[in-house]
């Protein structure tokens, strides 16, 4: 049995638009100055909370907590208004399940939002489990989130893979003894997956089928 964990955010969907799009409608409520694409590709990959600290300029950054409730206000509303599926990705998934390969999501986006995202995007791809940020669970690099998907496996000696875009994804396979892909069309791209040690890198959504399936 094979298991293939995906992360959300730059691996399976390109949400920086509408993630950057919350954070500034904050922002400029607070009164501070809103950010690029390019910066919110840097401050994502650790849950909102963090996103939402990033954001801030230095001297307020004790007002994450504010601004990360402007922020879930907003993005609840509007997660789905410029999110799309990166090109290959459905066909992808589809093969991987065709083939008897278990399908998980494990990523720090709030997990209500990546719920929402997934049955909407995705609505005829079954998932094991679809687990995000919750107060209750570590974020990655934690293992816990990766841990409680091992869980719900049926069989417990199958082979694992951790599929992600950024440090915090290959961190967090590293963490947990799985091999990682690394997806290079996300938001943080080739070098920082390499630099951090991923197994492989994934330069289209198909290569994961070849590394997985081979």
């Amino acid at each position: 049995m094979k298991t293939a964990i995906f992360d959300l955010d730059g691996t399976i969907a390109n949400t920086i638009a509408d993630l950057g799009a919350a954070v500034d409608n904050g922002l400029e409520v607070l009164g501070f100055p809103k950010h690029t694409i390019a910066e919110y590709k840097q401050f994502v990959g650790n849950g909102a909370m963090k996103l939402c600290e990033r954001a801030l300029p230095d001297g307020h950054k004790d007002l994450a907590p504010k601004l990360h409730e402007l922020f879930k206000e907003y993005y609840s509303v509007h997660l789905l208004d410029n999110t799309t599926l990166y090109d290959g990705i459905a066909d992808t998934l589809r093969t991987l399940s065709e083939n008897g390969v278990i399908l998980a999501v494990a990523t720090n986006k709030p997990e209500d939002a990546a719920v929402k995202i997934i049955a909407k995007l995705l609505p005829d791809i079954d998932f094991i489990k679809i687990l995000g940020g919750v107060d209750t669970r570590p974020k990655k690099p934690d293992t816990a989130i990766i841990s409680e998907i091992l869980s719900a496996l049926p069989e417990k000696d199958g082979k694992v893979w951790m599929i992600g875009d950024s440090n915090v994804d290959v961190q967090t396979g590293i963490n947990a003894g799985i091999p990682v892909i690394g997806c290079a069309w996300g938001f943080r791209g080739q070098a920082e997956l390499e630099r951090a040690g991923a197994d492989y890198i994934a330069y289209k959504a198909s290569d994961i089928n070849n590394i997985i399936l081979k």
